[in-house]
């Protein structure tokens, strides 16, 4: 496959609804320690692109590169693996002799979800198959250096996505009933939602190691929420919202929104006071927030891929199943090596056990 690509500035990236590829994400990688890099694509088979491509040291003379959710470009099934390949490839001049690999996190919907005979009888997803069998089908038609599965996605792969098209009524009446009833229910107690700025980060903190240890997620350290209050770009911005009833925090959360699309991004609760229905209360005036601004879908960004109980994330699925969206299982994480035994050295050091960055 022929992929031409050519650097451009990230400030020209092009609108896009994954916040994660756009310049204000690079602004806020860039404050992480991160190198920023963007570059336009051109095929003979799909129209023209752009992609946010980060990288950063790993040791002496030695790095690797990452794209979030990029490319968004989403060829053929059977394109897929010769299309990444060929653009690995070509960005490799780029990234410089010492890059190890380039980890792609996709944003493309799982080929297998596609599946019927990957579906219960309850109509529930049962996953990819084994490692092996999903190369094999990346790979399909690539030489020698092709596609390696990635030992972990950095980014959730399966979510939920609420269509937000119709007004309030609309979404209320394709949410569980008893989600309607806990977000009444908050504002019968008196819990209100407001605005959270720099000086709150420390409450965030709080919630959030709380939130992390509860769940088995891989926390951030503090200084990636500061980075966070880059704000906005363009048609991109990040907003800090707090729930809370008489002056104590139940839930916070980062939300953004790019282009039609808000994102819950990082949510934290506390273990106290649940029965106040603070987490309800603040999805609800995100989604409120995100029609204010327009947007037409809402990513809750993160639940286990079936109701699983012994999965980490089933409680996340359980709460954000009852606000009446879709399922939709991405395509995770996919690393093609530059240099392949520098390669098996770096992912046999990676753990893939660690838990989920959400």
């Amino acid at each position: 496959m022929d992929v031409r690509v050519t650097p451009k500035p990230v400030t020209t990236l092009q609108a896009t609804r994954l916040i994660q590829q756009t310049t204000l994400w690079s602004h806020v990688k860039r404050r992480l320690g991160w190198s920023v890099a963007a570059f336009d694509i051109k095929t003979d088979n799909l129209s023209s692109g752009d992609v946010l491509v980060l990288s950063r040291a790993i040791g002496t003379g030695t790095s690797i590169a990452y794209s979030p959710f990029g490319p968004e470009k989403l060829p053929d099934t059977e394109q897929r693996g010769l299309y990444l390949s060929a653009l690995s490839s070509e960005l490799s001049e780029f990234l410089g002799p010492d890059c190890l690999f380039i980890r792609w996190d996709l944003p493309w919907k799982s080929p297998y979800s596609e599946d019927e005979d990957r579906f219960d009888e309850a109509g529930f997803w049962l996953g990819p198959p084994e490692t092996r069998l999903r190369e094999l089908r990346m790979n399909w038609g690539v030489g020698e250096s092709g596609l390696r599965k990635a030992p972990t996605d950095i980014l959730p792969p399966d979510t939920i996505i609420i269509d937000l098209r119709g007004g309030e009524e609309a979404i209320l009446s394709r949410m569980r009933p008893k989600t309607r009833y806990n977000i009444r229910l908050a504002e019968k107690k008196g819990v209100c939602v407001r605005p959270g700025g720099i000086g709150d980060l420390g409450l965030w903190n709080r919630l959030y190691a709380a939130t992390a240890r509860r769940n088995g997620i891989v926390a951030h350290e503090s200084k990636f929420f500061d980075a966070l209050f880059v704000r906005e770009d363009g048609d991109s911005r990040v907003r800090f919202l707090i729930a809370e009833k008489d002056g104590e925090a139940l839930a916070a959360m980062f939300l953004s929104i790019s282009a039609d699309r808000a994102t819950y991004l990082y949510g934290a609760s506390s273990g106290e006071n649940r029965h106040l229905m603070g987490p309800y209360a603040l999805q609800w005036a995100a989604i409120r927030l995100a029609l204010l601004h327009g947007c037409s879908s809402y990513d809750l960004f993160g639940v286990s891929p079936r109701p699983d109980p012994d999965h980490p994330m089933h409680g996340l699925y359980q709460f954000k199943a009852g606000f009446g969206g879709a399922l939709l299982h991405r395509q995770g994480a996919w690393d093609y090596p530059y240099d392949k035994n520098s390669y098996g050295h770096y992912i046999a050091g990676e753990s893939a056990s660690s838990g989920f960055h959400v």
